[in-house]
């Protein structure tokens, strides 16, 4: 990356060590640095903290969210309850660069470069913002791509398991994500799950639906939506949600605390405007009320045991697949959670990307041996099509893995496809 920059008689600044010239300063963070080490010319360089001072990004409240599900939700929750709060906030994740409202950039990583969040922190800050709402991956943190940021609220979802083809084991999995709450920074924890992670007490708040915490649901109701009493401190509030499945109820309870600690508001003022923010695209999206269809992003067997179980009331058909090239210990458990909840299901391929999609579903099916009308299919729209023609008056149709993803990665290759777009399509709805 390479952007303009003006600092002495330098006019850009970048990242990459091919790109370093006698006008350009190469930041030099913790990812680049062996590669730096390698130049036999080493250019004059700037550190991410020189450069934060040097933006004065310190102005900005930043808020991390890590997770393994959640995240995006959690933090366009923040974003949305913040902007109705008359704040002016940017938000960072695998939806893009958002900013008061406004798509500054479309989707990306997760957590991006060092380089590329605290230049979207100063293109946030230009425009008047007081407040950067991000995602942190497990990634992001093992390879310190949120060198030098401070923290106003780092945010816990939850810690299951994922990206065990990345650490190795759940254990690491789970020790990286410990790393982020090490500090003394502010913290909001899942009191619920608190015990899949160690953290420095210290600046520790935490939010919770069965256990005690600092942010309490005293009662909810997940009939039409989700309604919940709350209770903080010596502080009650209700609030209603259009939002679907206890899971949000979670990600509602950790943006409503982190609301609450950043501003300093009443939680009842917080819960007033929790009723606007309808969700994000691709997370438990409503693609069709008659027949009841829903499209969500869960990929690994905790996220699809978060949504089925969510609406476990309800005779569940459901579409779904593994990535290619990611954890293959997954698959198996994730045709387990399917078995558990679903009455039909459509094994077929997400983003198969180099691996043969038949051996993906082969893994899958293990975990469904004996089970009753399980249907294998490597071709996606056609599954998704025996679904529809086989739903029933009163069933609901999930289809998961791929949320608002508008493509399928097969060899290398990205083909157009979005699941709402066939459903709409085969439905006869109009987008």
């Amino acid at each position: 990356m390479k952007i303009p920059f003006e600092k002495e008689h330098y006019r850009s600044l970048t990242d990459d060590t091919q790109k370093t010239d006698s006008q350009t300063l190469f930041l030099k963070t913790s990812q680049n640095n062996r590669y730096y080490a390698m130049l036999e010319e080493k250019p004059p360089v700037i550190t991410p903290e020189e450069l934060i001072a040097f933006w004065n990004l310190d102005q900005l409240k930043v808020v991390g969210v890590t997770g393994t599900n959640g995240k995006t939700t959690v933090t366009a929750a923040i974003y949305s309850f913040l902007i109705d709060l008359g704040e002016k906030p940017a938000l960072q994740g695998t939806r893009g660069l958002f900013v008061q409202e406004r798509r500054i950039e479309e989707k990306s990583m997760t957590t991006p470069s060092v380089m590329e969040t605290l230049y979207n922190m100063k293109r946030a800050l230009d425009l008047g913002c007081n407040y950067f709402i991000m995602e942190v991956s497990s990634h992001a943190i093992d390879q310190n791509r949120i060198e030098g940021i401070k923290f106003a609220l780092k945010v816990h979802t939850n810690v299951t398991s994922d990206h065990l083809d990345y650490h190795g084991s759940v254990e690491e999995y789970r020790r990286v994500k410990s790393l982020f709450f090490a500090d003394e920074s502010p913290k909001l924890l899942n009191k619920d799950d608190i015990k899949h992670i160690t953290y420095n007490p210290i600046g520790a708040q935490s939010y919770g639906v069965d256990q005690p915490a600092t942010f309490k649901v005293q009662a909810f109701s997940l009939l039409h939506g989700i309604t919940a009493g709350v209770k903080h401190l010596k502080e009650e509030a209700t609030f209603h949600s259009p939002m679907v499945g206890l899971f949000n109820l979670f990600n509602l309870m950790a943006a409503i605390g982190s609301v609450v600690i950043l501003t300093n508001k009443k939680l009842e003022e917080v819960c007033e405007v929790v009723e606007n923010f309808a969700g994000v695209a691709g997370r438990m999206e409503v693609v069709s009320r008659e027949p009841l269809v829903i499209v969500d992003f869960a990929h690994t067997d905790d996220g699809m045991y978060q949504v089925l179980n969510s609406i476990k009331d309800k005779d569940i058909a459901v579409v779904f697949g593994a990535g290619g090239n990611r954890d293959k210990s997954k698959r198996p458990r994730m045709g387990a959670v399917a078995g558990r909840f679903a009455k039909k299901i459509y094994v077929t391929s997400d983003n198969p990307r180099d691996e043969v999609p038949e051996m993906i579903l082969e893994d899958i099916l293990k975990g469904l041996e004996g089970k009753d009308h399980v249907v294998a299919t490597p071709d996606r729209r056609l599954a998704i099509k025996m679904a529809l023609d086989e739903l029933k008056d009163g069933e609901i149709l999930l289809i998961l893995g791929k949320g608002d993803e508008d493509y399928q990665e097969i060899r290398g290759v990205k083909h157009h496809f979005d699941d709402r777009e066939v459903v709409r399509e085969f439905l006869g709805h109009s987008a």
